[in-house]
């Protein structure tokens, strides 16, 4: 094989390489933006694509900008496509025995420089918008603090006056239908249609609370208190788990969100209230993990 034939085999070789990862940009794309076809879960499944379902309205707001970013990188995947092999074609050796001496265009570099400004304007103005939009909670009508420990989760109702521990279920405790890594002893809960502010802190390192069905992602850090919201538009369960590496056992470190109706979640405080009495005088004192495991036992307050 000479040297032009090895050219133009390893130029084919680049163009259907670049064919493949267009392709499969587009059917990423595409099973995003048709994502409300997928069935009603928050769990994700074998072979699913894209995000889960968009639960709460910084959710939708979420898969906008997300689906808005696919688009812009199939459009720049497609054009680098269409330019490399016009390139490889219309240069190659055995179309250009004797090589252009041409070495700057003043058109084409303005272009290049000015039209990813212009895509990075595009992408700037919804994604502030997007956090602005995330960051605080307009007319909360109920708060949630988390605070991240190693390795759990306790959480505080000041409006109601309670707090509790969440930890992981054991393996060996787990109830059919329920998901490994994924449950804890004790959820939270709130009422469906309810707008939710969540603050978080914590009280060693770095943690994250993360629910990907609410679009909800934030850093719980020690001395700082961050805050976020959600609202969930549907009755059902809704699963999470700390997103930032934060010792030997982060990855057992779930969230529960249980969304239930007004009058569930008016029952769930009253047996919460009788149970753990107030956040000024805690009544009950959780056990966790054993020491082995790095956890200790803690009041719930």
């Amino acid at each position: 094989m000479d040297r032009s034939m090895k050219r133009l085999v390893n130029s084919f070789a680049g163009i259907i390489g670049s064919a493949t990862l267009f392709l499969a940009t587009l059917l990423s794309s595409a099973a995003a933006l048709a994502q409300e076809a997928l069935p009603d879960q928050a769990l994700s499944h074998n072979w699913q694509l894209g995000l889960p379902p968009a639960e709460s309205p910084v959710a939708v707001s979420g898969h906008h900008f997300w689906n808005l970013l696919l688009i812009l990188s199939v459009a720049i995947t497609g054009l680098v496509l269409v330019l490399l092999s016009y390139v490889i074609v219309r240069f190659r050796a055995k179309a250009n025995p004797v090589p252009s001496k041409v070495s700057h265009n003043t058109l084409i570099e303005m272009i290049w420089t000015v039209v990813p400004v212009i895509i990075l304007l595009i992408i700037f103005v919804p994604s502030m918008r997007f956090l602005y939009y995330t960051d605080r909670s307009v007319d909360a009508q109920m708060t949630i603090k988390a605070t991240g420990n190693q390795w759990f989760w306790s959480y505080q109702y000041p409006d109601e006056g309670f707090e509790f521990v969440s930890n992981l279920v054991p393996d060996e405790d787990l109830k059919p239908g329920q998901h490994r890594l994924l449950e804890v002893d004790e959820p939270i809960v709130v009422p469906v249609g309810t707008k939710v502010r969540v603050q978080t802190t914590s009280v060693d390192v770095v943690h994250s609370w993360a629910v990907p069905s609410f679009f909800v992602k934030i850093d719980a850090v020690p001395g700082r208190l961050n805050e976020t919201w959600f609202e969930a538009d549907k009755i059902g369960v809704y699963h999470g788990q700390c997103s930032e590496l934060c010792g030997i056992r982060h990855g057992f470190m779930p969230i529960v969100v249980h969304v239930v109706s007004k009058d569930d979640y008016n029952q769930w405080v009253q047996r919460m209230k009788k149970e753990y009495g107030s956040i000024e005088t805690p009544s009950k004192t959780v056990k966790l993990a054993s020491a082995e495991d790095g956890a200790t036992r803690v009041p719930v307050q």
